[in-house]
């Protein structure tokens, strides 16, 4: 057995909990850290600590004795974090950062810009850094459970636009090949579910899977800002829905990547939604 600690950041993440069972399944020694540790659910035997990624003091005590870390990104203090992970002997980061980094105008994105600041002080530090780059999480349906639990209809601004949904367990099951097999570390690795699926598919699947049908109403780009106003900072809305419309009707590149690292083909849209139908179904 392996008596390298891994450190895993955002411990009350989809991905975090996912990584966290393939580990301990393992047999690895894994530390799990939050802002709010008190909330993670953590198995015997598995220390929850204070790891406020926009809090430096937190910082020393969370990396004492860790090789290896799973990161989320968190662009206010990532020098730091990178010091404090050099300063205590980390030799392996693993990023999960976003495939936002790879569109076009990346810059001027402030969606994108906050994961590629993280990639480039993660780059020029000391430290070995994988970078993990999903499209489209299949969790962001989750923005729907609400309307579709109540029995309202979705209302989106772009029904028709493209995205390439992931299961977070895909997501994790790369994240703990890279972190258990150095052949893949210090890669940057662009990860896709299988399928580039509009919205309107998405609700489909969903309606398919609970049995309940689910309408769409199409609303303007405003309406559905003042819908998100209390969840999504404007500008953030506006880069989101930029981002919705440049992909309306027009299919996203897929990529084999998570089968060429796992072995296994990513999960479908569909698997996802049977994965977590309870939610939507009350």
């Amino acid at each position: 057995m392996s008596t390298d600690m891994i450190l895993i950041t955002g411990g009350r993440g989809a991905v975090a909990a996912e990584l966290l069972a393939l580990l301990l399944q393992a047999g690895r020694p894994v530390r799990v850290a939050s802002r709010n540790p008190a909330g993670v659910k953590a198995p015997d035997g598995v220390t929850a600590v204070t790891c406020d990624l926009a809090d430096p003091a937190t910082f020393p005590a969370a990396l004492s004795g860790v090789t290896e870390v799973f990161l989320y990104a968190e662009a206010s203090h990532i020098a730091e974090f990178a010091g404090a992970a050099v300063t205590a002997g980390v030799e392996h980061v693993v990023l999960l950062s976003s495939a936002a980094v790879l569109n076009p105008g990346a810059d001027g994105d402030p969606l994108a810009r906050s994961h590629l600041d993280v990639e480039n002080a993660l780059l020029a530090s000391p430290l070995t850094t994988t970078l993990l780059r999903p499209g489209s999480f299949a969790g962001n349906a989750s923005a729907w459970v609400w309307p579709i639990t109540a029995g309202r209809p979705v209302r989106l601004p772009y029904p028709g636009s493209h995205t390439d949904p992931i299961h977070e367990r895909d997501i994790a099951d790369v994240a703990f090949t890279v972190l258990t097999d150095p052949r893949h570390q210090g890669r940057h690795l662009h990860l896709t579910g299988p399928e580039s699926l509009t919205f309107r598919e998405q609700l489909a699947r969903l309606a398919e899977v609970t049995g309940r049908p689910i309408a769409v109403e199409h609303v303007t780009r405003e309406e559905w800002k003042r819908d998100m106003a209390d969840y999504i900072p404007g500008r953030y809305a506006d880069a989101l829905l930029d981002h919705w419309q440049a992909n309306d009707g027009r299919p996203v590149p897929l990529t084999g990547t998570v089968e060429q690292v796992t072995g296994h083909a990513p999960r479908t849209f569909a698997t996802w939604a049977r994965d977590h139908a309870a939610t939507f179904t009350g």
